[in-house]
C-alpha cells in the first residue's frame, strides 16, 4: 500500500512525506520530481514550451506509473486531482491523505517560489491562491480518503496524525 499525499501547494506534502519516508523506511517519489526528470524541462518551462495540458499528460503518466508500485510515499502535485484517472490510478494502490491548510499559511509557505507558473496569469498571487483552492476543494475532497489539517502544526505533527490514521 502506497501512502499518497494530495493537496495545494504549500501544505506541507513535501516536508510531511520526507519525514514518512525516513519513520516508515520508504522511498518518497515526487510527482513534480519525476515529470521535471522525465521531460529534462523544469515545470515553468515545460508549461512555457507546451502548455499545462503536455504537463498535465506527463503528470498523469507517472501517476499511473506510480500506481502499480507498492511500499511507496507518494506527494503528488497540486494538480494532480484535477484528472479523475489520476485519483482512480492512485487509489488502486494507495490511501488518500488531503493535506489542507487556509489561504493565509499557504501564501506565506509559498511566497518566494519560482518553480511554478501562475495558473491563472492574471490575479495576484493571494487571489490566484484563493481561486484555485476554492476550485480544487471539491476534487480535492472526493479524492480523500483521510483529510488532516496542516494550519499551526509542524510536519512532524503532521506526520504523526496521518500515521494515526493508518
Amino acid at each position: 500500500m502506497n501512502i499518497v499525499l494530495i493537496g495545494y501547494r504549500g501544505t506541507g506534502k513535501s516536508s510531511v512525506g520526507q519525514i514518512l519516508g525516513t519513520r516508515l523506511g520508504r522511498a518518497l517519489i515526487s510527482t513534480d520530481a519525476e515529470v521535471i526528470r522525465r521531460a529534462g524541462l523544469s515545470i515553468p518551462e515545460i508549461v512555457k514550451q507546451s502548455g499545462w495540458d503536455h504537463f498535465r499528460d506527463l503528470e498523469s503518466a507517472v501517476c499511473l506509473d506510480l500506481a502499480g508500485k507498492d511500499g511507496l510515499i507518494i506527494d503528488t502535485g497540486g494538480g494532480a486531482i484535477l484528472r479523475p484517472q489520476n485519483v482512480a490510478a492512485l487509489k488502486t494502490s494507495g490511501v488518500l491523505f488531503w493535506l489542507t491548510a487556509e489561504v493565509a499559511t499557504i501564501t506565506e509557505r509559498i511566497g518566494g517560489d519560482t518553480q511554478r507558473p501562475s495558473l491563472t496569469g492574471t490575479k495576484s498571487f493571494t487571489d490566484e491562491v484563493a481561486e484555485v483552492l476554492r476550485e480544487r476543494q471539491p476534487k480535492y475532497a472526493a479524492a480523500a480518503d483521510h483529510i488532516i489539517t496542516t494550519d499551526g502544526r509542524t510536519p512532524a505533527q503532521v506526520a504523526e496524525a496521518i500515521l494515526g490514521k493508518l
